[in-house]
């Protein structure tokens, strides 16, 4: 009895060093990108770079990502997901390191590995949680998602403080965020040593799902709605600051008002899975949240008064941060085992990051052929619409 006993604290204690795992992995998934944009003016004057090439610095883990993702589930087949993430958090790590020596070369391979190292990451958590928490599969996206999107925020926040107020520089300011990292790495070796040697997962099963999935019209509807979900994440993103600026509110105010944006995005970030894991349809949801996208746009298209602007940045961070988690809760409510999950994320974060690189591109360029944000706006309202769309027909109750 005793002996049994000692085997139930032991397997409780185990997914407690679980959950933190999972959390300190979605703490290390988007620093090493947000903390950046802040810092990239210190680092263009320190290193030298033209505009181009900071721009390509930003848009290279995306572009990593994108080709990454469908990659990773077929490498944790082979390896097993602890074994792969601790790879991944292990070039996270490097990458940080040598991104913050001051020498070009250096800075965008250490850039490459820290979209190597978040690609895993980004594939393999919902595939974990799926595995591990089957039955909380939407809390769990909950508590993983708002962690990610808090500490993303502090990080856009405290990097230019650190590197100035705190006389880090820019390198300084940047190392700072392999400190979680290296926590992650001490917990998930531990849990890799004392993992669960159960469930594994076949290598050609894995295969076959994964071309599988391909060829699934709902995983292919819910590539599509992650895939327009990060374009207009990373547009807003990029030009609701200049957008705002237009409206004729200072470049700081609107600043501030972007950091909300995100902000107000958070309570969305963790009900909406939560929600979507209580019902069998989350179509409704997905129209909420795209009728709150489209009127968000809208307001920033034709209104010009304060208030409205408020207004409608509030509800685009509703729609922005709900629509997010509910994009990685599909992945774990449509699939039926761990392998399965994490074929449909690797092949919807593809897709997504390919539309996530091109969008902030492609709206500076209308802005530049226009002069003005009327078409840029007009065609986000259009992509909430489509997005609105693949969200209900992603939402329905069924499997790829």
């Amino acid at each position: 009895m005793e002996l049994l006993k000692t085997k139930a604290l032991t397997h409780s204690n185990y997914l407690y060093l679980l959950i933190a795992g999972i959390v300190l992995i979605s703490f290390n998934l988007r620093p090493a990108i947000t903390s950046l944009g802040p810092l990239v003016g210190m680092i263009q004057e320190d290193v030298g770079l033209a505009h181009w090439s900071a721009g390509l610095l930003m848009s290279l883990p995306l572009l990593v990502f994108a080709v990454m993702s469908p990659l990773v589930p077929k490498i944790a087949a082979r390896l097993t997901n602890e074994r792969t993430l601790l790879i991944g958090l292990t070039s996270l790590l490097i990458g940080i390191t040598i991104r913050s020596i001051a020498i070009p070369v250096l800075l965008f391979t250490g850039t490459l590995l820290v979209g190597l190292g978040i690609a895993i990451g980004n594939v393999l958590l919902p595939a974990v949680v799926k595995e591990r928490f089957p039955k909380k599969f939407g809390l769990m996206t909950s508590v993983y998602s708002t962690s990610m999107g808090l500490v993303a925020s502090l990080a856009s926040g405290i990097s230019v403080p650190l590197a100035v107020d705190w006389d880090l520089g820019w390198q300084g300011a940047q190392i700072v965020w392999g400190l979680p990292v290296i926590i992650a790495l001490i917990l998930w070796g531990f849990l890799f040593k004392y993992r669960d040697e159960g469930k594994s997962g076949n290598q050609q099963k894995q295969r076959t799902s994964s071309k599988q999935m391909w060829r699934s019209s709902l995983a292919w509807q819910i590539a599509i709605f992650m895939g327009f979900q990060s374009f207009s994440f990373y547009v807003t993103i990029s030009w609701l600051t200049e957008i705002l600026h237009s409206h004729g509110i200072n470049l700081e105010m609107a600043g501030w008002l972007l950091s909300f944006t995100q902000l107000v995005g958070l309570p969305a970030s963790f009900v909406i899975p939560v929600l979507a894991g209580r019902f069998q349809s989350q179509v409704w949801i997905s129209f909420f949240l795209g009728l709150f996208a489209v009127l968000g746009y809208s307001g920033l298209l034709f209104g010009s008064t304060y208030p409205v602007l408020i207004v409608s940045i509030i509800f685009i961070g509703i729609a922005l941060g709900g629509s997010f988690p509910l994009a990685l809760t599909y992945i774990g409510l449509r699939t039926q085992t761990g392998q399965q999950t994490a074929a449909l994320s690797g092949m919807a974060q593809s897709t997504g990051y390919v539309l996530a690189a091109i969008g902030p591109l492609f709206i500076g360029y209308l802005y530049d052929l226009t002069h003005a944000w009327t078409v840029p706006l007009v065609l986000l309202i259009v992509v909430s619409v489509v997005l609105t769309v693949f969200g209900m027909l992603s939402g329905r109750d069924r499997y790829v």
